[in-house]
């Protein structure tokens, strides 16, 4: 058995039985990859390496853009932001029969748009349509179901930190701007998808409907929400047209974010300091996973493992679709016990030179994997958003699980959909002359 080989089973038995035991993630992917050095190439100096690839995939001017995007959301999570959404939204939409779902669906798809981040879309459109929904008589577990699930666009419709770690994780070979410009499509079918089981459910159920409001009014929700909205063309389009960096846009969100924060009177200078302890937590959390993850990747190309799993996956697989269904499987397993950033880290090195053989646009993956993942923080045992949501519901997990099948069923058709239909996500790059 070659060194590579031991290697493997090395790294992935101490992995996965460390998560098995509750380890934090970043703590046993750092362990699994120390332990490993020095049970199978105990010549090198083990901690020393590990530092010096820790340090080394810390080194990138790309991924300080992450710490800014997760402090601009936080707060725009603060600064009021969510309820001037959600009440456009509902003068949008709210007069339709079950009209509080395709509000929490058209909000969470704007908030996270705005915020880039997933949790504080199930928190902050959760917290503020729970107990309205409550006093409509909708079913608590259904709405915190379209809750979690909705709540993933904003990962997948730009800015999207994850997108911005897909990037770093694919060496280069699928930049920032593309993966925006890629998410857009994908993310509005999504949408879309949610939108029509959404008015399947109401028609059938016969939920209500809310007061048909005026143009005037749907007007004035609009203009107070426009400023927000904004933000979205104002960072993303500056870095999609050159005009300035990931990096540069996310300082630039964090501003923006601050000043209509303070604009709409409900964030005060002395709730920055909050505020600004809750960002550094989370940063220190995302950096260090980041950086052990890095670590971690650098030891797979050290091994040889991507070639390995290549050379099997591709002498196993004949089909390109059949390739493609095996990674998709393969992902949708992982994700329901990996958070989606250590995922994205750990096995974007592994899948892409496979897919990238068979002629699988980098961009393209980027994108069905990210959409894939998301899948898995919506189920148990690890699933982030079904906990956030079933939290900020006070509905247990056990009760959501039911109606959130059929809106993961919906998901998964969407996956499918964009994974053998490439032009779905690459139309718009190619259309911008960012992709040929």
């Amino acid at each position: 058995m070659s060194i590579a080989i031991i290697g493997i089973i090395v790294l992935f038995t101490i992995l996965f039985g460390l998560l098995l035991l509750k380890v934090p993630v970043s703590y046993s992917v750092g362990i699994a990859t120390t332990l490993t050095l020095l049970l199978s190439l105990p010549s090198l100096p083990a901690l020393t390496t590990v530092m010096q690839q820790m340090t080394t995939g810390m080194d990138s001017f790309a991924l300080l853009a992450i710490p800014f995007f997760i402090l601009a959301g936080d707060i725009m999570n603060r600064g009021g932001i969510a309820n001037r959404l959600i009440n456009f939204s509902k003068s949008l939409v709210g007069s339709l029969p079950g009209g509080l779902l395709y509000v929490n669906i058209i909000s969470a798809m704007f908030f996270g748009a705005v915020s880039g981040s997933a949790a504080a879309s199930a928190s902050a459109i959760g917290g503020v349509l729970t107990k309205r929904m409550e006093k409509e008589n909708y079913p608590k577990p259904f709405s915190a179901a379209l809750n979690i699930t909705s709540s993933t666009l904003g990962l997948i419709i730009p800015p999207s930190n994850v997108l911005i770690v897909f990037a770093l994780a694919s060496g280069g070979a699928a930049s920032v701007e593309s993966l925006f410009l890629a998410g857009y499509l994908p993310g509005f079918l999504l949408a879309l998808a949610f939108l029509i089981y959404a008015a399947i459910i109401a028609v059938k159920n016969k939920y209500p409907k809310e007061p048909k409001v005026s143009f005037k009014q749907l007007s004035v929700d609009f203009s107070k929400a426009f400023l927000s909205i904004l933000m979205i063309v104002v960072v993303v389009g500056g870095i999609i047209f050159g005009i300035f960096t990931a990096t540069e846009g996310a300082v630039i969100a964090v501003l923006y974010a601050l000043l209509l924060s303070l604009y709409y009177k409900e964030l005060k200078f002395k709730d920055l300091k909050t505020v600004i302890i809750k960002s550094s937590k989370t940063v220190a959390v995302v950096m260090f996973l980041i950086c052990t993850s890095m670590a971690l990747s650098w030891l797979f190309a050290f091994n040889g493992i991507p070639q390995l799993i290549s050379a099997f996956m591709l002498s196993s697989f004949e089909s390109k679709v059949l390739m493609l269904l095996a990674i998709n499987i393969t992902l949708l397993i992982i994700g329901t016990f990996m958070d989606m950033t250590p995922a994205v880290l750990i096995f974007t090195p592994i899948f892409l030179p496979i897919v990238m053989q068979i002629g699988v646009d980098p961009v393209h993956f980027g994108i069905v994997m990210v959409l894939n993942l998301c899948i898995g923080l919506c189920t148990p045992p690890v699933g982030t958003l079904l906990f956030i949501g079933s939290g900020v519901s006070g509905v247990e997990v056990t009760k959501v699980v039911k109606p959130l099948l059929p809106l993961l069923a919906v998901m998964i058709m969407v996956l499918m959909l964009i994974t053998y239909i490439p032009e779905i996500t690459l139309f718009l790059p190619k259309v911008l002359g960012i992709l040929k």
